[in-house]
């Protein structure tokens, strides 16, 4: 069966332009989002992707930041409302490190309607993640582990595709040798690339705690990997972005570069 990254969004935080990096990975008609954006954007993305609330079993939130965590309550939101009137089958499993399971619960309690709230813990279950822990979620074998964030605590994941190659998402920082063990190896290298190096004095990536395309492209080089996906960028390089950050990447990346645009499906095998 064909595997596919479904790109929902590709920006940082602050963008306008486009909406906030999350994704998910496909298995047949089901998928595993992760993470979820800033808003209930998340719901137009869906929207013009074609993409059904009731075919997502499986979400994992990789940290606390708004623009990763606040569109997962309209997730949980749109999923009760599906539960309420009849039209979700079986459970929705939300993963998370311990401080963003808390957090998104009392979300849920806090702001969701008795009648939607009713199914927290019920159908709606919240699966807290620690180190190097695996968990079965559709056909993918998939392990988190930490990414060693400066900022707040995150989660980042590796699994193995259909065809044997190592997909790795490490998460909205750059690559920490810390998480090594579970990143070296991969062909599939999903990484952030806040803006151009050339443009590095304008958005000072570093003092964010971010990298350039021409970082990821070196990491990836380091770590021998076959296939880069650059996202959670800035957008004021949108109309020039997928070409300029290919192209500095791949003056350090001998392998192939992906910088979708939001709404895009990419093939993994």
């Amino acid at each position: 069966m064909e595997q596919k990254l479904y790109v929902f969004g590709t920006g940082n935080a602050a963008v306008t332009g486009c909406y906030n990096t999350c994704f998910a990975l496909s298995d047949g008609e089901e998928l595993f989002l992760v993470d979820a954006g800033g808003g209930n954007g998340i719901l137009a993305q869906f929207e013009k992707m074609g993409v059904l609330v009731n075919k997502i079993h499986h979400m994992f939130v990789t940290h606390k930041h708004t623009d990763h965590i606040l569109g997962a309550i309209w997730i949980v939101r749109m999923v009760a409302t599906q539960m309420h009137k009849g039209n979700y089958k079986g459970e929705f499993r939300i993963y998370g490190h311990k401080e963003v399971i808390a957090m998104l619960h009392s979300f849920c309690e806090m702001m969701l309607a008795k009648k939607h709230a009713a199914f927290l813990g019920e159908r709606i279950l919240f699966e807290e993640v620690v180190e190097g822990q695996t968990a079965e979620i559709l056909s993918y074998s998939v392990t988190f582990f930490d990414i060693f964030s400066t900022k707040a605590k995150q989660f980042g994941f590796t699994t193995t595709l259909a065809d044997g190659c190592v997909l790795t998402f490490t998460g909205d920082e750059p690559y920490n040798e810390g998480c090594g063990k579970y990143v070296i190896g991969s062909q599939w290298l999903l990484h952030e690339a806040f803006c151009l190096d050339a443009d590095k004095e304008i958005f000072e990536p570093y003092e964010k705690h971010h990298g350039t395309a021409l970082d990821a492209g070196r990491t990836a080089q380091e770590l021998m990997a076959e296939k880069l996906v650059l996202w959670h960028t800035e957008d004021k390089r949108l109309a020039d972005r997928k070409r300029l950050y290919t192209e500095e990447a791949k003056t350090v990346f001998d392998g192939e570069v992906f910088v979708p645009d939001d709404l895009e499906i990419i093939s993994l095998c």
